[in-house]
C-alpha cells in the first residue's frame, strides 16, 4: 500500500516551527519515512509489546519507554542550567505499569517536548546544550527526531 503524505502548512517559517512540525510528523504523521510511531503502535497489545521476538533485542515496550525517556531528557536539557545526562536505568527504564500507561507516557512526552520547543528562544538554537557530549540545541532537537525515526524502524521490524 502506498502511503500518501498530506502536507499541512507549518505555522511559521521559523526553524523552531519546522522542528516542532518534524517532531509531530515522526510521532503522529504523516511521516516521510512511512508509518508514524503512533500508527505503528496502534495495533500492538500488551502481550505483543512484551514479546522478545529477537534474542538480545529490545521489546517494543522497552523501545517505547526508551523513546519517552529521551523525549523527556531532551526537554529537560532545553531548560537545564547544568549538564543533564542519563544513567542506565533512565536510558532503558524497567517495564512497570501497564502497556497503556507506556503509550500515554510516550504521547505526553512528545507533546511536552513540542511545547518546550515552541517556548525555546530561537536565537539560542546554536548555543551549546548542557550535556557531556558537546552539541547545540539545534543538533539535540534534530537528533531527538532522528532517534524517534530510528526506533520506529526497529518497532516496524519487530512487528513483522
Amino acid at each position: 500500500m502506498q502511503h500518501q503524505l498530506k502536507f499541512r502548512s507549518v505555522p511559521g517559517n521559523s526553524e523552531r516551527d519546522q522542528i516542532v512540525d518534524q517532531l509531530r510528523r515522526v510521532y503522529e504523521g504523516p511521516a516521510w519515512l512511512g508509518p508514524s510511531l503512533k500508527a505503528l503502535l496502534a495495533d500492538v497489545n500488551e502481550t505483543r509489546a512484551r514479546e522478545r521476538t529477537v534474542a538480545g533485542a529490545h521489546t517494543i515496550w522497552e523501545l517505547v519507554l526508551h523513546l519517552a525517556a529521551w523525549l523527556r531528557i531532551a526537554r529537560e536539557r532545553l531548560t537545564a542550567t547544568k549538564t543533564r545526562d542519563a544513567n542506565d536505568a533512565e536510558n532503558w527504564p524497567e517495564m512497570k505499569g501497564t502497556w497503556q500507561e507506556a503509550l500515554t507516557s510516550l504521547e505526553q512526552e512528545e507533546r511536552a517536548l513540542e511545547h518546550a520547543v515552541r517556548a525555546f528562544p530561537e536565537d539560542r538554537l546554536q548555543d551549546t546544550a548542557p550535556a557531556s557530549e558537546p552539541q547545540t540545541y539545534y543538533v539535540l532537537l534534530h537528533g531527538s527526531i532522528q532517534h524517534a525515526a530510528y526506533h520506529a524502524g526497529q518497532i516496524a521490524l519487530l512487528k513483522k
